[in-house]
């Protein structure tokens, strides 16, 4: 039996700087930061600040609501590898957040990461890149964000990739453990710290619209309501 050749310095080298990261998921979110921003609309947010708002991406379908725990991977554009791993502990009430280190046209979620997700319990997905399988996850009815559908995928390479790391969406950096809050709208990323108080903030903003719609049937005017009327006096 031939004896098996040894590895090159060049091959020896590539195992020994091959860059992995894994760090624990962040505790899971208060469940009455759930509750509470699930009752309220992600633009209505967009009405108060103007950052947080991760740019360029639109839903696999709608309607569509989740809120949930930001477990991250950093992706170095063709290697997947990380994404299966990270699928394979995500927890209920998590959403997988990816960054695909620029890569906008490759897709690294497909119908059984989708299917993983959604058997460990996860609630959504926001992806800095493509997805595929659409038919396939929309049939599972998982919902996520992306910057839209493609067949050019990813690899299992093994070359590099972080879970749990700060990551960067549509000019938004992600931290494990963000509260990522998603609706037909968009997608809004809160820091735990004030996502209960901006929650009651965003319920008052909208039951205040409640006697607006009663007084526009009756004949107010919108322009009354806002304040741009006093503009054009």
């Amino acid at each position: 039996m031939a004896a098996s050749r040894p590895e090159r310095p060049s091959q020896q080298l590539s195992r020994s700087y091959r860059m992995f990261v894994r760090n624990p998921s962040a505790p899971p979110i208060n469940p009455q930061i759930v509750e509470a921003l699930s009752q309220v609309c992600t633009s209505t947010l967009g009405h108060l600040r103007d950052y947080g708002f991760p740019r360029g991406l639109t839903p696999n379908v709608r309607p569509l609501k989740f809120v949930g725990t930001a477990v991250t991977v950093r992706l170095p554009h063709l290697d997947s590898t990380a994404v299966h791993v990270a699928a394979d502990d995500l927890r209920p009430g998590d959403v997988l957040v990816v960054e695909q280190s620029g890569d906008e046209h490759r897709s690294c979620f497909g119908g059984l990461v989708s299917f993983t997700a959604k058997a460990r319990g996860a609630v959504g997905a926001v992806i800095d890149g493509q997805i595929n399988d659409i038919e396939e996850m929309s049939g599972y009815g998982f919902p996520a964000y992306s910057r839209g559908v493609a067949a050019h995928t990813t690899r299992i390479a093994g070359i590099e990739g972080a879970i749990n790391v700060p990551v960067s969406i549509g000019g938004v950096v992600i931290k494990p453990g963000d509260v990522v809050f998603a609706d037909s709208d968009g997608v809004a990323i809160l820091d735990r710290g004030e996502a209960l108080e901006i929650a009651d903030l965003l319920k008052q903003k909208e039951d205040a619209e409640i006697p607006a719609r009663e007084a526009i049937l009756a004949g107010s005017r919108i322009s009354d309501f806002s304040g741009a009327a006093k503009f054009f006096a």
